[in-house]
């Protein structure tokens, strides 16, 4: 565990991969992580986690499977949102956005059931930090 403070701006700018998120802290056994995106993620589910959602810069959209039918939920810099467990979701944002996830560690991004993952996005349990 890291035990100096860590500079969330710096941390983004030591990486450029899109949908590949990397893990600055852990928190009991929850990963905090980070992650640039931009154009669409994918389709999936979380069967026994909520998915906790911060919009750091930029606009993130999360497209909703729910009982009521579907929604788009947008997210500008400084709003959060958090996607039930068991709730169909897929994250995007046309002109890109910087966001912070916080969910248990070994969370797979593409859920626990997902669409055909496209190449762009990185299907992973988060990278370290480096």
């Amino acid at each position: 565990m890291n035990t100096e403070p860590i500079a969330l701006d710096r941390a983004l700018a030591s990486f450029d991969a899109l949908w590949s998120p990397r893990i600055v802290t852990r928190v009991n056994d929850y990963d905090v992580r980070i992650a640039k995106v931009g154009g669409e993620h994918v389709w999936h589910v979380h069967d026994h986690t909520d998915e906790f959602f911060l919009v750091l810069d930029g606009e993130l959209r999360l497209e909703l499977r729910e009982d009521a039918g579907e929604r788009t939920v947008t997210l500008g810099r400084g709003e959060v949102f958090t996607v039930a467990r068991g709730t169909y979701h897929k994250p995007s944002s046309p002109g890109g956005a910087s966001i912070l996830m916080f969910e248990p560690s070994g969370t797979l991004t593409v859920g626990d059931s997902h669409d055909e993952v496209p190449g762009h996005v990185d299907a992973t349990t988060g990278h370290e930090l480096g």
